[in-house]
């Protein structure tokens, strides 16, 4: 991954990396992008501990981030941006003002806009999943893991998901049981509007430390990778 700069408000970046498919240049073509949102450990101004987990672990590590789409069989590759928050994780704001910056310099299709966190990158993939309806309807799909508890005001706000009809996978580990309460809650706080738009895997003695195997594209749950999951929906439902 290359090392780059995003812009999260209008006085502020941060730095961030990020990966374009191989034939990126050889195209005209728009390509689908995840957003990649770390935990609390990784925070900072150090780029090179993003590598240490989730998919920048395995862009490092050499491996390819492209599925082919259960919906429509094709395959697609992606564009991965891996921004570092100074403390904690990006708030939805700094989140909304990412998307802004990386579609005017990359070409993005926007209607395959994903967005995965663990842990502190879990709470705030959560967080702009319920701050605003201009914000959710920018997403197709999210992977959240292990998510740390979000604000009181958002726990409110799941409407937002179910009415831009996001779906969303959550992850968490049968020894981490705060957290795996809290991913059920808000589980169960999408599927009260619109059932069937969250769900939840619960991976067996599995506590609150790494999520490589998770990011791994050669982990299958339910018979699919997340990246494959993920391809088969678009902004805007199915």
């Amino acid at each position: 991954m290359d090392s780059t700069l995003v812009t999260t408000s209008q006085w502020k970046k941060v730095g961030a990396l990020i990966h374009l498919p191989e034939d990126y240049y050889l195209t005209t073509k728009d390509y689908p992008v995840i957003i990649c949102l770390h935990g609390k450990s990784k925070a900072g101004t150090d780029l090179k501990r993003l590598t240490l987990e989730g998919v920048p672990y395995w862009l490092d590590n050499g491996a390819r981030i492209q599925a082919k789409n259960p919906a429509d069989g094709k395959l697609y590759k992606f564009i991965v941006v891996a921004p570092q928050a100074s403390s904690w994780g990006l708030k939805p704001a700094e989140i909304n003002s990412i998307l802004d910056d990386i579609e005017k310099r990359y070409r993005i299709d926007k209607s395959r806009i994903y967005i995965t966190g663990y842990s502190a990158g879990g709470w705030a993939t959560v967080m702009a999943l319920t701050d605003s309806r201009q914000l959710t309807s920018r997403i197709a799909a999210a992977v959240p893991m292990s998510v740390a508890s979000i604000d009181k005001k958002n726990e409110h706000q799941f409407k937002l998901v179910a009415d831009a009809s996001v779906h969303c996978w959550y992850f968490a580990g049968s020894d981490e049981q705060h957290f795996l309460e809290e991913c059920q809650r808000y589980v169960d706080s999408t599927n009260k509007y619109q059932s069937g738009l969250a769900q939840i895997s619960v991976i067996p003695d599995f506590g609150h430390h790494s999520w490589k195997q998770l990011y791994d594209p050669r982990y299958r749950n339910n018979g699919m990778n997340i990246y494959e999951w993920m391809l088969q929906y678009k902004q805007g439902g199915k």
